[in-house]
């Protein structure tokens, strides 16, 4: 037997690993999901998932045993991010996300609605996109960093409540730096070192972004198109485990 075959009880109670769901349609994506094993990963759901389901894919899945990231990304006023954070902590979903530049009431407010929920689902905040540059932040009059950004939105959404953000792996290190381990970083933009960067612009190995500081590795395209999904998560755990 190979050593390093993951062990799955061994990361049973919190698998790093978010699977995006980047599929157009529930029957394609229960299709997938019956690859896998909840046990080795959670699952993504997105924008254009959500709006083509509803809430009853994300009520199936974790019936399934799966936890669920309801990605969102919410950006309105206070009152109407916060009553969809309760929404969301209603349906039971394990992690949902809002943009950071939403500013510190909006996150305040979500984080207070959702506050006195037995298992309120984990609340994050988007920093930068990973599929952004400097080019693209001074675009829309963002003169700043993109790290020097990423770092001010952190901050701010630590100071809102929030349990964590959205960043690339990237700025993992520099993050641990300034804000401590408490403090969850869920990483989009996660390749292995043998697939191509699609349109995504910061990226990072697994081991990599795990080494960095990252507590969530986010993947899509290298688990959704392998030919054996289940085996290529498997061998991400596996390289993660090894390293």
């Amino acid at each position: 037997m190979n050593p390093l075959i993951f062990d799955t009880q061994s990361q049973k109670s919190d698998p790093k690993i978010i699977i995006a769901l980047d599929f157009p349609n529930e029957k394609q994506t229960v299709e997938f999901v019956r690859q896998l094993n909840p046990n080795l990963c959670r699952l993504k759901i997105g924008k254009e998932l959500f709006t083509a389901t509803g809430a009853s894919l994300v009520e199936k899945l974790m019936t399934q045993g799966f936890e669920i990231f309801l990605d969102l990304k919410f950006h309105d006023i206070p009152n109407t991010v916060a009553n969809a954070c309760r929404s969301a902590a209603e349906l039971g979903v394990w992690l949902v996300d809002m943009h950071a530049s939403g500013g510190k009431r909006m996150m305040e407010a979500a984080a207070n609605a959702v506050a006195n929920f037995q298992n309120r689902p984990k609340l994050i905040a988007v920093t930068v996109l990973t599929s952004m540059t400097a080019d693209d932040l001074a675009e829309i009059g963002i003169q700043t960093p993109v790290q020097q950004q990423v770092l001010k939105l952190a901050q701010l959404a630590q100071h809102s409540d929030l349990d964590g953000i959205v960043c690339s792996a990237q700025e993992a290190a520099l993050l641990r730096q300034q804000i401590g381990n408490d403090f969850l970083l869920v990483t989009p933009g996660i390749r292995p070192a043998s697939n191509q960067t699609d349109d995504q612009r910061r990226t990072m190995t697994p081991l990599q972004a795990i080494n960095a500081g990252s507590s969530y590795l986010v993947i899509g395209r290298p688990i959704t198109q392998a030919k054996n999904p289940l085996q290529a998560l498997m061998d991400i755990n596996n390289s993660i485990q090894a390293g």
